[in-house]
């Protein structure tokens, strides 16, 4: 299904019944990254994701991708579907927009899932790699951010005993346009220190984070948790960045219980 919001073009899921889980992709994925997720939970729940902006089947749009516009797009979407409150649940640049719509949109949360994420704004250094890494990927192609990520992305148990999902992955990132893996990297590094916010948040707020993540490793998401009044943390064994694809069945379960104490 695809949505119009301002001059962009957004592909979107809508699958289940009950109260809804809206999902926030990682960088460089699309929603597909939920797959999993989408199965174990639609039977009894409503579980909605869509395409950030030039990524898989949502084209580019104009300038950087920041946190802020994929949390606007959220509401848009949130709009378009006649629903007043989710619970949102992101991975990564997910989370990042999560933490972004708690801010710009804090009444439309039921509940918040922050997977695999910080809430520091990048370093001067890192903010430096992530353009040098855009200008390559305009010039090389995705080929570039699949070499960069795929490493990281993914856990060294996953990367040992789970050829597929490195490849799933890999295909994944070769299939996003350049423009689009590049506006992302100049959205992420603008993107501000969300840390004075935290504890503003005031719903029920759920960390997840796999114990072998390298991208944002388990004190990101334990800094989370200290700073947020009465959220809940689970480290998930054997994943890394993607712990909803590494380890999906102890994640669905978890975002199931959560989903059913929110309710």
């Amino acid at each position: 299904m695809r949505m119009r919001v301002g001059d962009a073009e957004l592909r979107f899921e809508d699958e289940g019944r009950g109260d809804a889980l809206l999902f926030l992709h990682a960088f460089p994925l699309g929603l597909s990254m939920w797959d999993a997720q989408a199965a174990a939970l639609r039977p009894s729940l409503r579980v909605v994701r869509f395409d950030g902006r030039g990524f898989g089947g949502s084209p580019a749009g104009d300038g950087p991708l920041t946190m802020d516009r994929i949390a606007d797009d959220a509401a848009a979407l949130m709009d378009h579907l006649s629903l007043e409150r989710v619970v949102l649940c992101g991975c990564s640049m997910g989370g990042y927009a999560a933490l972004a719509f708690a801010r710009r949109h804090p009444r439309r949360l039921r509940g918040l899932v922050l997977q695999d994420t910080r809430a520091a704004a990048d370093t001067d250094e890192a903010r430096t790699n992530r353009r040098l890494l855009a200008e390559r990927v305009l010039r090389e192609g995705a080929e570039a951010a699949a070499a960069a990520f795929v490493p990281k992305l993914l856990g060294a148990t996953t990367q040992r005993e789970n050829p597929r999902l490195v490849s799933e992955v890999r295909e994944t990132i070769l299939a996003n346009p350049p423009r689009g893996i590049a506006d992302a990297l100049f959205g992420l590094g603008l993107r501000p220190d969300s840390t004075p916010g935290l504890g503003d948040i005031r719903v029920p707020t759920l960390v997840l984070c796999g114990e072998e993540d390298v991208l944002t490793p388990p004190a990101d998401s334990k800094a989370l948790h200290a700073a947020i009044a009465g959220s809940r943390i689970d480290i998930v064994p054997r994943a890394g960045h993607l712990a909803n694809m590494e380890a999906p069945e102890a994640v669905s379960t978890a975002l199931a219980a959560f989903a059913a104490e929110v309710g």
